[in-house]
């Protein structure tokens, strides 16, 4: 798999074929995950319910009729990003943001309508000060009554930011379907930049460690899963078909690393359980995975990690 959009034509090449590359981008937990799967109609972006599970840019695949897409799933972007791993995921957000042809604008609709100066509201501000082309979807419409929507609504158009709104549960995929037609109408015409059954444009290696630290945010409590990151070291094809993959889960802490392990070793094992059964079914073959812990105490300033997450390193 490529891991980014640079590519030549790789499948539809008809007069009439259209192709674009679509941002999404909202505040942390807004659901942008979550709607780039239900677009693909498969997983290829990982979720959580902790906010800052993305780090750096997804890129998923769709095709409707003579049209695809590729979306971008961005990091949540927030207002003052202290460290520097969070200066890097909000810069990488606003980049995916500059390098789209549409960007999508996801807001959780239970946000108060009159919130002055939320992350959101600054995104707002961000997208039609750079005059880059948006549309608004509402997300998580199942969760808030009629009126506050239509006030959320009103109070988030008031920039003329705007060619659209959209409302929608990308959960269960209620109004997707409308958001999806209107997006395949403004696709730019031009060849298609991925072949037709690809899905996901992401390093293997990179997939895979993704897949681990997912499973480690749904196991961990607290603050420790953004202090880690996962690697992977090693890439082995077997002779049975399958994948040997070897990786390192660096933490900052010796506390961080007991935790990570379990007593008995048994967190660690139970995370490399899950991601293996998931790595096998999205891979579709054996997978032998390995995992082991380090403490790397500067890992959050290093420019080496930044490269293996795919974002810059921020200066």
């Amino acid at each position: 798999m490529a891991d980014d959009t640079a590519r030549k034509p790789g499948g539809n090449t008809r007069a009439d074929a259209r192709c674009g590359v679509v941002a999404l981008v909202g505040a942390p937990n807004a659901g942008k995950s979550t709607l780039l799967n239900a677009f693909v109609g498969a997983k290829v972006s990982i979720v959580t319910p902790k906010v800052q599970t993305t780090r750096t840019r997804v890129i998923g695949v769709a095709v409707d009729g003579d049209s695809q897409f590729v979306f971008v799933d961005t990091p949540g972007i927030f207002s003052s990003p202290r460290r520097r791993l969070e200066r890097a995921m909000v810069d990488a957000a606003w980049s995916g943001a500059r390098d789209a042809d549409m960007v999508v604008l996801l807001a959780d609709s239970r946000r108060p309508a009159d919130t002055d100066g939320d992350d959101t509201a600054r995104i707002v501000e961000g997208l039609a000060g750079a005059g880059l082309p948006a549309v608004l979807v509402l997300n998580k419409i199942d969760l808030v009554e009629k009126n506050r929507l239509l006030a959320l609504s009103d109070a988030l158009n008031e920039s003329g930011a705007f060619r659209g709104t959209f409302m929608i549960s990308a959960l269960s995929g209620d109004g997707v379907g409308d958001l999806r037609d209107f997006l395949a109408g403004i696709l730019p015409e031009g060849p298609w930049l991925y072949p037709e059954d690809q899905i996901a444009a992401m390093p293997m290696r990179l997939l895979a460690a993704e897949t681990t630290r997912e499973k480690l945010f749904m196991r961990l409590r607290q603050e420790l899963p953004y202090h880690l990151t996962v690697e992977t070291e090693g890439w082995e094809e077997r002779p049975d078909g399958g994948a040997k993959i070897d990786q390192v889960i660096y933490v900052s802490r010796d506390s961080h690393k007991g935790i990570v392990l379990g007593k008995g070793g048994r967190a660690i094992k139970a995370v490399g359980v899950a991601a293996r059964l998931e790595l096998e079914n999205t891979m579709e073959r054996p997978v032998h995975l390995f995992l082991r812990v380090k403490v790397r105490a500067a890992w959050l300033d290093e420019p080496a990690r930044y490269r293996e997450m795919g974002l810059e390193f921020p200066r």
